[in-house]
């Protein structure tokens, strides 16, 4: 069994496909032990930190702080007998770039590397081929092979070293008048009335690849590569590959996309420039110019990605139906206040959310349809509430929930929410505690917006949107006076919840803040 193990990343939530290292813990040559943390991973629900499954010597660290990772991938390599005599790391620093020099190889490292055969391909970033920054991928432990990497012809082309044909799908044959181009495409054709653009200001990634025989382009890039391009909607096919083999890398596409940004404004420019030469418009070219330079481009993922897909799977899947109550919740401000004064609630932050989560539990027993789910061709109606608690963090909107908040007593869900909202603003929520959620709240009304209208989070039924409580003229026993109000708005899948049921479960939350001794008294 080797002494070297592999250790990759794993699923660190529901369903989750990758995650981006924020920091390493350890490096290469740190003797660990097991369950020690080792990584940090900012994943699309969480940070968290990763423990070590094994214990030894870290021989190997694969990507640098800031790299997305899919999940399974190694991440780490640990040697389990560092007792033994040493072996040679192969270390990317945790900056993201190889080490400028590495132990050369023993040969018994290089006897036990397995080298595939000579007429399967080798793609780039696995043993034996083209890794990104010019160094060799190499197993764990072992010297860099001393072999080319060997790639089977594409069908319709040339051999990669044969003269018939460019090495790269980029290097297009041109006249010998005429400069090859491989960082910078040719300048677009004159304008009559303007100058062209300055090469400098175009991108590097719009000089078109060659095509195979069938009429395609042949675009070499890997599978996550190819996703960010669509997502990004860049064709590859236009793209100059800056990685191994004239490979496309994600930051070729990057560069395509800000490229794409930096032409409008030239174009926009040029365009001006000539109806300013035709006496109609001046001074708008600079102003176009000036644009490109003053916008921001910021990359979604993590929590963000996972908002946006939520929020737009919900949006378009479930009918959502949203209704409106204000109330007069002046007695239950009164009651927080007598309870913060009891000797056993002196140390509990007691807030007015307190007693909406309250007021939902206890109509959520009173209709309880409100809190289910729906799976195509049933209706899953659950008889416990994970109580969602919508929370605004330096990392993006994130809804951890209280587990089975209906069984717990007034104390015990004060010290859950205090716990939670606490957790979360600290960024250590676990991707458990966000999920599982039937039921969620949020608390609109701490930013002073009255109301809104919630999207609900996927897989739930119902969302209460909390406003801001103010003093207001109310009718209060027929006569107008300065009243504690404020307005619910309740969200809801109306493939469920039809308007007779909303309006209840509403009217029943409603009821217990404007008098929430009567409604306990009353209904428990």
């Amino acid at each position: 069994m080797s002494r070297i193990k592999e250790f990759n990343l794993p699923d660190l939530g529901e369903g989750l496909t990758e995650g981006e290292i924020l920091a390493w813990l350890v490096k290469v040559g740190d003797v660990i032990e097991l369950n020690q943390p080792i990584v940090e991973v900012e994943t699309a629900k969480a940070a968290v930190e990763i423990p070590a499954k094994w214990a030894g010597r870290v021989q190997t660290i694969f990507h640098g702080e800031g790299t997305t990772v899919e999940v399974g991938s190694p991440i780490i390599a640990i040697d389990t007998d560092p007792d033994a005599p040493p072996l040679e790391p192969t270390e990317v620093s945790t900056t993201g770039q190889p080490d400028a020099a590495l132990p050369a190889p023993s040969a018994g490292s290089l006897a036990a590397v397995e080298v595939a055969p000579a007429d399967q391909p080798v793609e780039p970033g696995l043993i034996g081929g083209p890794a990104p920054g010019g160094r060799t991928a190499v197993l764990v432990g072992y010297g860099p092979r001393t072999t080319a990497a060997k790639r089977r012809p594409r069908r319709g082309t040339a051999p990669p070293h044969s003269a018939a044909a460019p090495t790269r799908a980029t290097d297009v044959p041109r006249p010998a008048a005429t400069p090859t181009v491989t960082a910078t495409p040719t300048a677009p054709p004159p304008v009559t009335t303007a100058p062209t653009a300055d090469a400098s200001t175009t991108t590097a990634a719009t000089v078109p690849a060659s095509t195979n025989g069938h009429g395609r382009a042949s675009v070499l890039a890997k599978p996550p590569v190819r996703k960010l391009a669509r997502d990004l909607g860049v064709d590859l096919a236009t793209l100059t590959g800056s990685g191994p083999a004239g490979s496309i890398t994600r930051e070729d596409v990057q560069r395509a996309v800000a490229g794409s940004t930096a032409s409008a404004a030239v174009a926009g420019s040029t365009a001006s420039a000539v109806v300013a030469d035709a006496g109609t418009v001046t001074g708008t070219g600079a102003v176009a110019a000036v644009g490109a330079e003053r916008e921001r481009r910021i990359p979604v993922k993590g929590v963000r990605k996972l908002t946006a897909e939520n929020m737009s799977r919900s949006a378009f899947t479930a009918p959502h139906v949203t209704e409106f109550l204000t109330v007069d919740v002046t007695r239950a401000m009164k009651a927080l206040d007598r309870l913060r004064t009891r000797r056993e609630w002196r140390d509990v932050r007691v807030s007015p959310l307190l007693l909406v989560a309250k007021a939902v539990l206890l109509a959520v027993k009173r209709h309880p349809m409100v809190n289910s789910t729906w799976a195509g061709d049933e209706i899953v109606v659950k008889d416990y509430v994970n109580l969602g608690i919508a929370a605004a963090t330096e990392r993006g909107l994130i809804v951890p929930n209280v587990k089975d908040a209906g069984r717990l007593s007034l104390r015990e869900l004060a010290d859950a929410l205090t716990d939670l909202v606490q957790t979360a603003k600290a960024g250590r929520t676990s991707p458990a505690d966000m999920s599982g959620g039937t039921l969620t709240i949020t608390n609109v009304g701490v930013f002073g917006v009255d109301t809104g209208t919630p999207i609900l989070p996927p897989g739930e039924s119902a969302i209460l949107a909390f406003g801001a409580v103010r003093e207001m003229p109310w009718v209060h026993k027929g006569k107008v006076r300065p009243r504690q109000v404020t307005t619910l708005g309740l969200s809801f899948d109306h493939r469920i919840v039809d308007g007779e049921l909303g309006s209840k479960f509403l009217r029943d939350i409603g009821e217990f803040l404007s008098d929430p001794e009567a409604a306990l008294l009353a209904w428990t």
